[in-house]
């Protein structure tokens, strides 16, 4: 497909890329060395003798290193702009960018201090936070945040209300007061009717407030992903772990800061049963355990490598599973229409391996040479992978 000549003065086109992971389950891999960048989407996409990007303001030359979508961490908890009071530091965000995440969605401001738990406050914070997370986005980062933690006393008046307000998530259930199943699933149900995405907390506690939720409650509630279902950061026995994955059908979280046994456990699971669509990746983070600007990275790196999957595959866990399941048609895969949300990545120097993917398969983190998020570019070499061999060069047109 060409890309609009009107639009040339907008025209990125990046070539020589010598491996195209698509992000999509059912093509991992696309047979195309070029993609054409028109008003930050992708506008074109294929062989460089099959796309016109003669009109092009910019070129990034991928000098043979591979390109994949923007990961996507479905599982965060922002507070306040670029900071975090769980470990008091300061621009965790531009620094996840560098880990080549392109969106991160919140699972409730929970550490908020000061969290309002009356109704007014609590929809107060959720309308503020998806507010100011639209307006602010750190590096060019995609935020999705305003997520209330559920409490006694919501009517579906307030879901309507807040749904009316631009509020497009649910906090973690079991958070908050709602601990039991069936008011739960109630509150699931009118946000859902709203057009709202959710979550249930699985496992043991992991705040003060917060109580263990164990498979019946999270399969009552029905929710749209089982949150860190690997433990956040402790796990159900693997008992209820299995009667979640094979009774349920929603979506499998696994998290960074969760239990890595488990992790495969659900993994192989899901594999077995020829779910992996159900499979999306989050940190949970800011968490006790701190921030992880590389922790989705090395989460699709630990699955590929222990999960019996291959590496293009986990890069869809990470990026058009998550995009899919939470409704986010323009980011994820890289397809025509779609933001061009792009990371440049290629073997890490000195490591074991022969090219990206197999170094990969065999535990390696890959290298980030450059981040792109709608068109643009926002980091040339990472500050946080190791090296990678092949890096973009960005040439005069």
């Amino acid at each position: 497909m060409s890309p609009d000549p009107k639009s040339s003065a907008n025209m990125l086109v990046v070539r020589n890329i010598g491996l195209l992971l698509s992000g999509d389950l059912s093509q991992p891999i696309l047979d195309a060395d070029t993609i054409i960048v028109t008003d930050g989407r992708i506008s074109g996409l294929g062989k460089a003798g099959d796309v016109d990007g003669g009109n092009a303001s910019t070129i990034i030359d991928a000098m043979g290193c591979a390109v994949a979508p923007g990961l996507i961490d479905n599982h965060v908890h922002p507070v306040a702009g670029d900071w975090t009071p769980r470990q008091n530091q300061i621009g965790w965000m531009d620094s996840t960018v560098h880990g080549g995440v392109t969106s991160i969605i919140s699972a409730g401001e929970v550490h908020t201090p000061g969290r309002p738990r009356d109704l007014v406050g609590l929809k107060a914070l959720a309308i503020a936070a998806q507010r100011t997370f639209s307006n602010f986005r750190p590096n060019g980062m995609k935020i999705l945040a305003g997520a209330p933690i559920l409490e006694h006393g919501l009517v579906e008046d307030d879901f309507r209300y807040l749904a009316e307000a631009g509020v497009t998530l649910v906090g973690e259930v079991g958070l908050g007061g709602v601990k039991d199943g069936a008011t739960g699933r109630q509150m699931i149900a009118w946000a859902r009717k709203y057009g709202m995405t959710s979550m249930t907390h699985t496992g043991g506690p992991s705040l003060p407030g917060s109580g263990r939720i164990g498979a019946d409650v999270v399969l009552e509630v029905d929710a749209d992903i089982v949150a860190h279902v690997n433990g956040g950061p402790t796990a159900l026995p693997e008992a209820e772990i299995r009667q979640i994955c094979e009774n349920g059908s929603r979506a499998l979280e696994i998290v960074h800061n969760g239990n890595l046994r488990t992790s495969l456990f659900v993994l192989d699971l899901a594999r077995q049963r020829g779910e992996l669509s159900r499979v999306i990746l989050g940190t949970d983070s800011p968490a006790g355990s701190g921030v992880q600007p590389l922790g989705i990275l090395r989460t699709l790196t630990m699955l590929a490598s222990l999960g019996g999957i291959a590496p293009e595959v986990a890069f869809c866990l990470a990026s058009g599973n998550t995009a899919r399941v939470r409704g986010l048609a323009d980011r994820g895969i890289i397809e025509v229409g779609r933001a061009a949300d792009l990371i440049f990545i290629d073997q890490a120097i000195g490591g074991a391996g022969d090219g990206l993917l197999d170094s990969v398969a065999l535990g390696n983190l890959p290298g980030i040479g450059m981040v792109v998020i709608d068109g643009e570019v926002r980091t040339s070499r990472s500050r946080n992978t190791p090296p990678a061999i092949r890096v973009p060069e960005i040439r005069a047109a």
